[in-house]
């Protein structure tokens, strides 16, 4: 494989591991945003912005934990012919798959980048008691799916050099 494939492979598997190794303690965050939650309720005047604050917290948690997730090989896979195929037979498979992925994720990211917009230029705010604004979190997504493509396409490079007998 060319050099700057390999440097492409190996710089976006080391972002997103990164990213992701950093994202797993996002269920923390929002484990502590829950206990308080609950605290807040039973001795105090109960918080308006917990709940809200821990959805996006864990939609932070699941965006950004993604890419990590499918460069670790765990995300769920129908194995009833899958898990009996040769090493070259997985990475002819994921390769044609792999398309599909990145399809769906540039119509997922064509919709995130115009939601986004609209949130900031209309200083779009939820629809709660709490009213945050909405494009932090539209941002983040545009961030995560961002590296999703990024980490497919990584993984796709990975496929071909399988196929060709190299290992990245």
């Amino acid at each position: 494989m060319p050099n700057v494939i390999s440097r492409f492979v190996k710089t976006v598997d080391r972002v997103n591991r990164g990213i992701g190794r950093i994202a797993m303690y996002l269920i923390f965050m929002m484990l502590a945003i829950l206990l308080y939650s609950s605290i807040s309720k039973t001795f105090f005047y109960p918080s308006l912005w917990t709940l809200e604050m821990a959805q996006f917290t864990m939609v932070a948690y699941y965006i950004l934990g993604g890419p990590y997730s499918l460069q670790e090989g765990s995300h769920v896979r129908m194995d009833l012919f899958y898990g009996e195929w040769t090493p070259g037979g997985k990475a002819w498979v994921d390769a044609f798959t792999v398309v599909f992925l990145l399809i769906y994720l540039g119509v997922l990211l064509y919709g995130a980048i115009g939601s986004t917009e609209y949130a900031m230029f209309y200083g779009e705010r939820s629809n709660t008691a709490w009213r945050p604004y909405m494009w932090p979190i539209k941002v983040i997504m545009c961030f995560g799916i961002i590296l999703m493509i990024f980490q497919a396409l990584s993984e796709f490079c990975k496929d071909i050099a399988r196929i060709r007998g190299v290992e990245l």
